[in-house]
C-alpha cells in the first residue's frame, strides 16, 4: 500500500511537466512501478509476513527510480515536485477544531447591559453598591437569557465580578450556597437517578399510562390534579415538585419515548414539563399550607391591617379561580404549544404488558418506595417532629446511598442538578443583597409615591400597583424575598388609597405565588422542571410572561366576581 501512495504521490507530482516527451516515459515508469510492485508481492518468498513494508517500499521505490531519465537540468525541476507532492501527500493537516469557549455575541451583550447601567448616574436614595450590584445582576440576567456560557458558568461569573468590584465580599457571594432551597433543588434530581435507576418510576409511569394514557391531555390532567391534592399537606413547592412530581413525569416520558437530545423533546415533554411547572404556582396560591412562603404573607398582613387570615379563609377565596386556572392553563398550553402525540388509544393495553413483562418489584423498588414514603411522610408532618424539608430529604438520600440504590458516584455524576444548584444559589445571593442595600425598598417607596400622586379610584391604583408587584418578580430568585421585601409597603399603600385592606391583603398573597411562573428561577419548581432540559430557556420565559397574563385575568376577574360574592370587598 506504501509503494502504490508514493507512486500516486508521485505521479501528480508529474503532472505538471509541459515536456510531451517525458509524459510517455511518466506512463511507462508508472506501469513499471506498478509491475514491479504486483511482481515483488507475488514472486515473495512462502514466509511473506518476513517481509516488512519498509522493505516492500525501497524494492519498489528503487525500481521506479530505475526507469526515471537520467538527472538533467531540465529533469532536475520534476524530480523536486515528485518530493514536493509525496510531502504534501503525507503531512495532511488537522482539521481545525471548533471553538469551545464562550458564544461572543451573547457574552458581549451580557457585559455591555452591565457597563451602560453601572456608569449611569446613581439615583437619589440608592447606595453605589446597590446600583453596582443591580448592574451585575442585570448583565448576570441577560447572560442567563442569551446563554454565551451555559447558566452555572454565567452565575459563577456574576459573583465573580461582583466580589472583583468590592460590590459584595467573598462570603456575601457565595451566602446562599448555605441557603437550603438550592439543596433541596439539587437533592430532587438524586431522587429522580433513584426513582428511574430501579424502575419504579417506570412501573409508576405505566399505571398513570394505564389509568389515563389514552390521550396526553388527560395524562396531563391526571398529573395537575395529583399535584393540586397534594398540595396542602406538603407545605414546600420545591419537595413537590422535586421529590415526586419530576421523576414521575420523567419517567412518563422516557415511557412515551420523549427523551432529551434525541428529537423527540416534542412528543410529550416539553408540553408536559411546562403544564406542571406553572400549575404548581396555581396549587401553590390555593392553600395556606402549600408554599412555605405563604405564613408570611398572612403574618405580614396582620402587622400592617390587624387582620388575620386563616386556613379557611385563603382556601374559600382561593379555591374557584384556582380551579379554573388548573382547568383552562393545560388547555391553554396544549393549544398553543401541543404536545406532537396528541392520541395513543393502545397505550393503556401496551403499559399493561410492560407491568406484566416487570414483574413483581424489585428489593431496590421496595428500598426507593419506602424511601419516598419516609420523605414524604416527613415532609407533611415534620413541622411537629421540627424536621424541615432539606433535612428530610438528605434523610432519604442517606438510606439510598447505604443501601446502595444510589451510589455517590451517580450523585457526582448529576450535572444537572450541581449546574442548577450554582446558578440558583447565586441568583439567590444577589437578590438577597439588592433587598439588603436597599434598592428594593427604595423601588417601592419610588412606586407608592408615584401611584398615589395620580389621584385615581381605589380599583385603578390598585391595578397598577398589582401589575408593579407582580412583575417586578423578574428581580426575585425566591417568593420568600420578593414577599418580605414588597409586601408590607404595597399592601399599605394599597390600604391608603381605599383598597380593602383584607381583599389587599388576600390579593397580593395569591400574587405572589403565581408571579414565580415567570422565569425559571422565581420559584422553588421552576429549576426542578426547567433543569430536565425539555424546554428551551426563551420558550420558557415566553409561555411564562404569556401563562402570567391569563393567570391575571383570571384571578382578579373570575375571582373578583367571586371575591365580591363571598363579601371580601
Amino acid at each position: 500500500m506504501a509503494s502504490i501512495a508514493l507512486t500516486s504521490s508521485c505521479s501528480l507530482g508529474f503532472s505538471s511537466l509541459r515536456s510531451r516527451s517525458l509524459r510517455p516515459r511518466l506512463t511507462a515508469s508508472a506501469s513499471a512501478s506498478a509491475s514491479a510492485s504486483t511482481g515483488s508481492l507475488r514472486s515473495a518468498p512462502p514466509h511473506p509476513r518476513q517481509l516488512n513494508s519498509a522493505s516492500a517500499i525501497s524494492i519498489s521505490s528503487g525500481r521506479f527510480l530505475s526507469n526515471l531519465p537520467p538527472l538533467t537540468s531540465k529533469s532536475r525541476s520534476p524530480i523536486l515536485t515528485v518530493r514536493a507532492a509525496a510531502s504534501a501527500g503525507t503531512a495532511a493537516s488537522p482539521p481545525a477544531k471548533p471553538w469551545q469557549g464562550a458564544a461572543v455575541k451573547p457574552l458581549l451583550a451580557s457585559i455591555a447591559t452591565g457597563v451602560i447601567l453601572w456608569f449611569v448616574p446613581v439615583p437619589s436614595g440608592v447606595s453605589r453598591n446597590a446600583w453596582q450590584l443591580l448592574a451585575i445582576f442585570l448583565a448576570t440576567i441577560v447572560g442567563i437569557i442569551t446563554q454565551p456560557l451555559p447558566l452555572g458558568a454565567v452565575a459563577l461569573m456574576g459573583l465573580g465580578a461582583s466580589v472583583l468590584t468590592k460590590t459584595l465580599t467573598f462570603s456575601a457571594a457565595f451566602s446562599a450556597f448555605g441557603d437550603p432551597i438550592p439543596w433541596l433543588i439539587a437533592l430532587a434530581f438524586f431522587f429522580a437517578r433513584g426513582f428511574i435507576k430501579t424502575g419504579l418510576g417506570n412501573r409508576i409511569a405505566y399505571q398513570f399510562v394505564k389509568l389515563f394514557g389514552s390521550s396526553s391531555l388527560g395524562l396531563g390532567y391526571s398529573l395537575v390534579f395529583s399535584e393540586a391534592l397534594l398540595a396542602p399537606a406538603i407545605p414546600s413547592v420545591s419537595a413537590r415538585a422535586g421529590g415526586i412530581f419530576l421523576p414521575l413525569v420523567k419517567s412518563l416520558c422516557t415511557a412515551c419515548g420523549s427523551n432529551v437530545g434525541d428529537g423527540t423533546e416534542k412528543k410529550l415533554g416539553s408540553w408536559l414539563m411546562l403544564t406542571c411547572f406553572q400549575t404548581s404556582v396555581i396549587s401553590s396560591a390555593m392553600f395556606l399550607t402549600a408554599m412555605a412562603a405563604n405564613p408570611l404573607s398572612a403574618n405580614l398582613a396582620y402587622g400592617a391591617i390587624n387582620q388575620t387570615i386563616g386556613w379557611t379563609d385563603w382556601a374559600k377565596a382561593a379555591i374557584v379561580p384556582g380551579l379554573v386556572s388548573l382547568l383552562v392553563v393545560p388547555l391553554l398550553l396544549y393549544i398553543i404549544y401541543p404536545p406532537t402525540v396528541k392520541s395513543s388509544p393502545d397505550a393503556p393495553k401496551l403499559a399493561e404488558e410492560n407491568l406484566k413483562k416487570m414483574g413483581p418489584m424489585s428489593t431496590n423498588e421496595k428500598i426507593m418506595a419506602g424511601t419516598l414514603l419516609l420523605t414524604v411522610g416527613l415532609w407533611i408532618f415534620g413541622g411537629k417532629l421540627n424536621v424541615d424539608a432539606v433535612t428530610a430529604a438528605i434523610l432519604g438520600l442517606s438510606v439510598l446511598l447505604i443501601t446502595g440504590v444510589v451510589t455517590w458516584k451517580e450523585c457526582l455524576s448529576e450535572a444537572v442538578a450541581w449546574d442548577t444548584l450554582t446558578w440558583f444559589a447565586a441568583l439567590i445571593a444577589m437578590a438577597g443583597y439588592l433587598n439588603k442595600y436597599g434598592l428594593i425598598s427604595w423601588f417601592s417607596q419610588t412606586v407608592v409615591k408615584f401611584v398615589g400622586g395620580l389621584g385615581l379610584s381605589w380599583q385603578l391604583s390598585f391595578g397598577i400597583l398589582v401589575l408593579l408587584y407582580f412583575y417586578s418578580h423578574y428581580f426575585f430568585a425566591s417568593g420568600a424575598a420578593h414577599i418580605g421585601a414588597m409586601f408590607t409597603a404595597f399592601l399599605s399603600v394599597a390600604s391608603a388609597l381605599g383598597t380593602p385592606p383584607f381583599f389587599g391583603a388576600m390579593v397580593l398573597a395569591f400574587l405572589s405565588n403565581l408571579m414565580g411562573g415567570l422565569t425559571h428561577y422565581g420559584i422553588g419548581s421552576a429549576p426542578v422542571f426547567y433543569g430536565a432540559n425539555y424546554v428551551p430557556l426563551a420558550t420558557w420565559w415566553g409561555y411564562g410572561f404569556l401563562i402570567s397574563v391569563v393567570n391575571i385575568i383570571i384571578w382578579l376577574g373570575i375571582g373578583g366576581i367571586w371575591w365580591k360574592f363571598i363579601g371580601l370587598w
